[in-house]
């Protein structure tokens, strides 16, 4: 069966202060583990007024404090940013606090526009050229194994050392981190719901046809990350789907703003085409009843032939995305922390 994880995106709504939308993220990470669900992925992004979530390896921190069982991770760290030897040690002390549950998902994207990735890194437009090389020294400084002969780093470590090692991801919404996740054995992770599926077949293909066995992963591992949202019927889910669709509608036209409530983001003067594009958004998205995402989720995952699907679920009602997580998780039968403890007990 299909392994499900979550990814968060730390979305701001509006009149809900900043700090409230990063703490429900954490919340939102003990509520999944209580489900039974395989991962809880946060992402990155910056300058931006919709997703608010800036710093994953801080986020991880805490979400690791409170958590047992999830693996936890990044998806992901946009490497260009940042020094290959900072983003080791930052995870390896991450796996200090969580031993072999770690994940580091990588990109390459900026996760912004231009201006601000410069103004994370001077460099910017000519990290992105490194990054092939930068993950193969974050590979070697986490597990603790030299680089290569002749690397001018080659005597520099990454600490504190441990017994575990956390699993690098490749992240990617184009060919480009097929390639790079085939060519270094690494587990792939497509965002099916950036692009509404745009490429993410032929990224598929690419990465399961060209993939080369290492050590760690001799056979592909791939997952899709995908927006759902689930409610106890298919009207309720629209509703709370209206929110999301006017950011797709305001995003595509480069304004980015924090989710309005359902009746507020409904109450704007759409025109007849705007209406076809909103709900174009929602055909592309896993919106409905238990019964019908769980349905679509394992015929996407069986035709992609992955093996984990990531549910990104935005709402502006914190309940109403906790709901939808619990309604999805006993679709498809999770097991509960609960239901694992009183299995112990027998």
């Amino acid at each position: 069966m299909v392994k499900l994880s979550i990814l968060d995106q730390s979305i701001a709504c509006v009149g809900r202060p900043h700090g409230e939308t990063i703490r429900d993220t954490i919340a939102l990470a003990q509520h999944c583990e209580r489900l039974g669900y395989h991962r809880f992925w946060v992402s990155e992004h910056h300058s931006n007024e919709t997703i608010v979530g800036t710093a994953p390896e801080i986020l991880l921190a805490a979400i690791g404090q409170i958590t047992h069982r999830i693996r936890i991770g990044s998806a992901g760290v946009m490497l260009p940013h940042y020094s290959p030897l900072k983003v080791s040690e930052q995870f390896r002390v991450l796996d200090a606090i969580a031993p072999g549950r770690v994940d580091l998902g990588l990109g390459r994207a900026p996760g912004s526009d231009g201006r601000t990735a410069f103004a994370l890194h001077p460099l910017a437009n000519e990290r992105p050229a490194m990054f092939p090389n930068d993950v193969r020294d974050i590979l070697c400084w986490l597990a603790g194994e030299d680089l290569p002969e002749g690397h001018r780093f080659r005597p520099i470590k990454a600490y504190p050392a441990g017994d575990t090692v956390p699993e690098v991801w490749m992240l990617g919404s184009s060919d480009y981190g097929a390639q790079v996740a085939a060519h270094f054995g690494l587990p792939y992770a497509f965002a099916w719901f950036f692009a509404d599926g745009a490429a993410g077949a032929q990224a598929m293909r690419i990465y399961q046809s060209s993939y080369k066995p290492s050590d760690r992963h001799p056979e592909p591992n791939s997952a899709l990350c995908v927006f759902a949202l689930c409610a106890d019927t298919e009207e309720e889910a629209t509703y709370h789907f209206q929110p999301r669709a006017r950011f797709r509608l305001q995003r595509d036209r480069g304004i980015f703003e924090a989710l309005q409530s359902p009746d507020a983001a409904m109450s704007h003067d759409y025109s007849p085409a705007e209406q076809m594009r909103m709900q174009q958004f929602q055909d592309a998205c896993f919106v409905g009843t238990p019964e019908s995402v769980k349905e679509r989720i394992e015929a996407l995952a069986a035709e992609l032939n992955v093996q984990e699907m990531a549910i990104v679920t935005w709402a502006y009602d914190e309940t109403v995305r906790q709901r939808s997580y619990t309604l999805i998780a006993n679709a498809f039968g999770l097991e509960s922390m609960e239901g694992v403890a009183a299995h112990g007990a027998d």
